[in-house]
């Protein structure tokens, strides 16, 4: 099959939804039938592409010599895409219920269903100029998902969203110009595509400009504030938008901007290595405590949505093809994991109107599903057996010991980086392990109080509080089966990272 085939999962929702904002649809049930249409259609397309169409980059559009618009299927795309093509359907019935009686409805869907074109494109892109073009669009159309309600709260919210994420993109931009300019036109291809004449240490500030730039939408620290403050958007944004399509979009491109523009052993062993594991160590660390600290739920959540995205950057910084496959790995099953713990939060305060931990206690009586679905990912995210969680932390930490290991073994104290880099790697590891301790306890407390309540404080003792409705369920209780299957049963996932981590797919 033609790559041109590619460009219908992306065009499909973009289409579907700016025909909800031209010609609004106003019957509930139409609207949903057309939406939940356009999503199933288009992961339908989705999963064709990945068996069918042909591996080669096709051009769509071209500006001008090297500026072109270029899509490409392969391994690493495939796996992005088809973890979303199954997330969206899913999150659009857990909406349907969830914004029932919202006055600003076929807006908001209208945005969620572009959201989807827009994420496939980042996805499907073949080199650093279409990716940047996708990236910054996802921008604009997740915007007003952020500021829907309008309120002050949610324009300060889309407003700093904006600042963060678009200026964050102008680092980005840096490193799209100079390796377009030095490259291959920035063309992704597994081991690097620089070459030419260039001096190193220009294209290690390159390298390091584009991981915060790119890394801003993964919360890298210090531009991670937007991501607990958009936690005050509509859930199904917080679920699917900033816990797996925006955040993993970042963490997508500063992977494929290691892997497949700079090349791993260009940059194994140099300063701009160095930085960017430090950079994903604080962050990682300073998520985890922001969120034992944090008393509202979802911006508990979404601190500890930053420290888990540099669970996966740490493992791509690791610079080896099993750091590669630790971080895809970590990217797809907290993926799983987190957006099932954000829908439980937003049944939570969707049913009882109340948004803090304290407000929790003896709500699991009431919500027995839901809180039961959010125990077993709790359980998971801390990485306990035998649940996805602990997978992908098992792969980060042999990651880790082994990147390790091999700088220690090439070590050159003459070399300042090359004498320090083996600690900052073991200083790595240790981090996702302490990360694992605060995540326990910042997780796991959710459960006992609102399970085991002290009798005289349970708060839901006479209140009618009753569980989420179904079409909420459905989700979460999917998401809580993915969970335990892809911990009990890891071994074809693995294979086939294992394959885009060594570079045969």
């Amino acid at each position: 099959m033609s790559p041109l085939f590619l460009l219908i999962p992306i065009l499909l929702p973009l289409a579907g939804g700016l025909v909800m904002l031209i010609r609004p649809i106003g019957k509930v049930n139409t609207r949903r039938i057309w939406c939940e249409a356009v999503a199933l259609t288009t992961s339908a397309c989705v999963w064709a592409a990945a068996f069918l169409v042909r591996r080669e980059p096709v051009t769509v559009y071209s500006f001008t010599g090297g500026f072109a618009v270029n899509f490409c299927v392969d391994g690493m795309a495939n796996l992005f895409a088809v973890m979303i093509s199954v997330m969206w359907p899913l999150v659009l019935l857990y909406a349907f219920e969830y914004m029932k009686g919202d006055e600003g409805r076929n807006r908001f869907f209208a945005f969620f269903i572009m959201t989807y074109g827009v994420t496939l494109g980042v996805c499907y892109s073949a080199d650093m100029i279409t990716m940047y073009l996708f990236f910054e669009m996802l921008t604009l159309v997740t915007i007003p998902l952020v500021a829907h309600y309008g309120g002050h709260e949610s324009m300060f919210a889309g407003r700093k969203y904006a600042v963060y994420t678009i200026g964050g993109a102008s680092l980005g931009f840096m490193a799209v110009v100079l390796t377009t300019m030095f490259g291959d036109a920035g063309v992704f291809r597994y081991g690097g595509s620089i070459s030419g004449a260039y001096d190193i240490r220009y294209m290690q500030l390159a390298f390091v400009l584009g991981f915060f730039g790119f890394g801003a939408k993964a919360a890298v620290f210090p531009l991670h504030d937007w991501l607990p403050t958009a936690s005050v958007a509509p859930t199904p944004v917080t679920a699917l938008l900033h816990a797996v399509a925006v955040v993993n979009s970042g963490v997508f491109a500063v992977m494929r901007m290691t892997y497949y523009v700079f090349g791993a052993d260009y940059l194994r062993g140099t300063a701009a290595q160095a930085v960017c594991l430090t950079a994903a160590i604080l962050s990682l660390l300073f998520g985890a405590a922001q969120a034992l600290r944090e008393r509202h739920f979802k911006r508990r959540l979404a601190y500890s949505t930053m420290s888990n995205l540099s669970y996966m950057l740490l493992g791509a910084m690791a610079m080896t093809p099993q750091g590669l496959k630790a971080g895809l790995a970590h990217m797809l099953f907290h993926g799983i994991i987190k957006i099932s713990l954000f829908m439980c939060a937003g049944a939570f305060m969707h049913q009882a109107r109340r948004a803090y931990i304290y407000e929790l206690t003896g709500i699991g009586k009431r919500m027995p599903v839901t809180f039961g679905a959010y125990t077993l990912c709790a359980l998971s995210l801390t990485g306990i057996p035998p649940f996805s969680g602990f997978v992908s932390k098992w792969q980060l930490l042999r990651a880790g010991l082994g990147s390790a290991a091999e700088a220690m073994a090439v070590k050159n104290e003459a070399d300042r980086v090359s004498a320090v880099l083996p600690y900052i790697l073991y200083a790595g590891v240790a981090a996702l392990i302490i990360a694992a301790f605060m995540c326990a306890m910042y997780t796991i407390s959710v459960s006992v109080r609102a399970f085991f309540p002290i009798e005289d404080k349970d708060l839901y003792k006479d209140d009618k509080v009753k569980e989420a409705g179904l079409l909420m369920l459905i989700p979460i209780c999917v998401f809580g089966v993915f969970n335990i299957v892809f911990g009990v049963w890891p071994g074809p996932i693995l294979a086939f990272l294992t394959a885009i981590g060594e570079g045969m797919l």
